[in-house]
């Protein structure tokens, strides 16, 4: 039986890949600390091969038996949270890194790195390929994001080749679906919970900024196919179907039945004007496409936005 953990495994994604590597019979280990994960999350479990434990990774990490897959999602992933949680966002991406990647040495095993399309910043290159090296203000609000996960890659390249580490690392782009924090601050999940409650869809600037929505099974099923493969470099994940959040604002009122209006507001410092994945790597490496259609995605999480509000 393969053994894995799973860092931020109470998190919106951490949580479904418990489920997922259950699923494939795997003995799953979840750490989180609960800062911004939650334990209801994973609290459906009930099988002796899943075990929950309670601890921050920015300290010392210490597991008894084998490992053969470490999984590091544990961070802050919002603009909400980088405002309010900066240091812990950045010592999560360097110090909980550097800790993750300690044990899978010692464990011999493989880690993931959950990095981010925000290593690519504002950017200036579109769609983003892998071997762009983006566009990042290092000392704006969101900065604190962007360099931690920047940082992460490093030192994850760096264990590889200085350790010969067999490392993985994901850049994610905009992911959606069931679980996520209704409070989140993220377009979708903003979105939602403003129309279900009948309140204005808070649009920033003119909403002619643009996002690619991957709904969360097509991802795990592409971090699976990553985890499997035997490629070290950074593979962008993510739906390279490009949509306006003003599009998205206003299919979010239809799919919800919602008599909500769009209000403007000014645009936050730094916010991305553009971002969609080149997934051609991910195509040639994995054979890997998403499936799921944003209306039947949307769909789907309205249902679980309706039952959490």
């Amino acid at each position: 039986m393969k053994r894995t953990l799973i860092t931020g495994g109470a998190g919106f994604l951490g949580s479904h890949l418990c489920d997922f590597f259950l699923d494939k019979g795997h003995e799953v280990i979840c750490m989180d600390n609960l800062l911004t994960g939650d334990i209801k999350n994973i609290e459906h479990i009930e099988t002796s091969k899943f075990h929950f434990i309670e601890h921050n990774v920015t300290e010392f990490i210490h597991l008894k038996g084998t490992l053969d897959y470490v999984l590091h999602f544990a961070s802050p992933a919002s603009p909400l949270d980088y405002l309010e949680l900066p240091i812990q966002t950045l010592k999560v991406g360097a110090l909980g890194t550097h800790n993750a990647l300690g044990l899978a040495k010692e464990k011999k095993a493989v880690l993931l790195l959950a990095s981010t399309s925000e290593v690519y910043g504002d950017p200036l290159v579109h769609p983003q390929k892998e071997d762009y090296w983006g566009n990042v203000n290092p000392i704006g609000p969101r900065g604190v994001y962007d360099e931690a996960k920047r940082f992460a890659e490093a030192i994850t390249m760096a264990y590889h080749y200085y350790h010969k580490l067999e490392t993985r690392i994901v850049r994610i782009f905009n992911t959606y679906g069931p679980r996520m924090r209704v409070h989140d601050g993220r377009a979708i999940p903003a979105f939602f919970s403003q129309s279900i409650k009948g309140e204005d869809l808070s649009v920033f600037g003119d909403g002619s900024q643009t996002r690619s929505f991957c709904y969360y099974s097509d991802l795990i099923e592409g971090i699976y196919g990553l985890l499997i493969s035997n490629e070290n470099q950074p593979v962008n994940l993510g739906n390279p179907n490009e949509i306006t959040v003003l599009t998205i604002a206003k299919k979010i009122i239809e799919i919800s039945k919602s008599q909500s209006k769009i209000a403007f507001g000014p645009l936050p410092e730094d916010d991305p004007k553009v971002r969609q994945p080149d997934i051609t790597k991910a195509k040639e490496i994995m054979n890997w496409t998403p499936k799921v259609d944003l209306d039947e995605g949307l769909k789907n999480t309205l249902q679980y936005f309706k039952s959490s509000l």
